[in-house]
């Protein structure tokens, strides 16, 4: 049984997002354990969160579905409903498809992480809830786009 060593895993810190949004990123990290250990058909990272960072921009997945499991700490996952509490040991699930728009936000004084598993599909739309953004991923490349699906051209004032 191949054993990823943690201390090799590829980190990703940044953010492939265009700006304002990549600034916002600031403060999380994950480990490529997925990555590390060859797969193809999904993706497994384990995400950090440094107190006040954020995981993402509030998003969805049309073609892929998403789980996640909070590892240490505490964080709030916010959804169009609300927020939601979320500690060690608890898990929240994201089928592809579903318009409602999720990310995690740690508030707390301390470290927080969780485990993400996601598939990875051919082509994915990933579309961002509070700002007037979408991604488009096909053969490993990112196109971002207006909701509307013109060319990302920087933030267009809201009518």
């Amino acid at each position: 049984m191949p054993v990823i060593d943690l201390a090799r895993c590829p980190v990703k810190t940044g953010s492939i997002y265009p700006e304002p949004y990549a600034g916002m990123m600031a403060g999380r990290s994950s480990l490529r354990l997925g990555d590390a250990g060859g797969l193809t058909q999904f993706g497994v990272n384990l995400v950090t969160l440094q107190p006040g960072a954020l995981s993402s921009l509030r998003h969805w997945h049309m073609a892929e579905d998403e789980f996640v499991m909070v590892t240490l700490g505490e964080c709030v996952l916010v959804q169009d409903a609300g927020e939601t509490v979320m500690r060690a040991g608890d898990c929240a699930a994201f089928p592809a498809g579903d318009p409602d728009g999720h990310h995690f936000l740690n508030r707390s004084g301390s470290v927080a992480q969780f485990l993400v598993v996601g598939s990875k599909a051919p082509r994915e739309v990933a579309t961002y809830s509070d700002v007037d953004l979408r991604i488009e991923i096909e053969a490993g490349r990112a196109r971002f786009t207006y909701k509307d699906g013109t060319d990302w051209a920087g933030v267009r004032d809201e009518p």
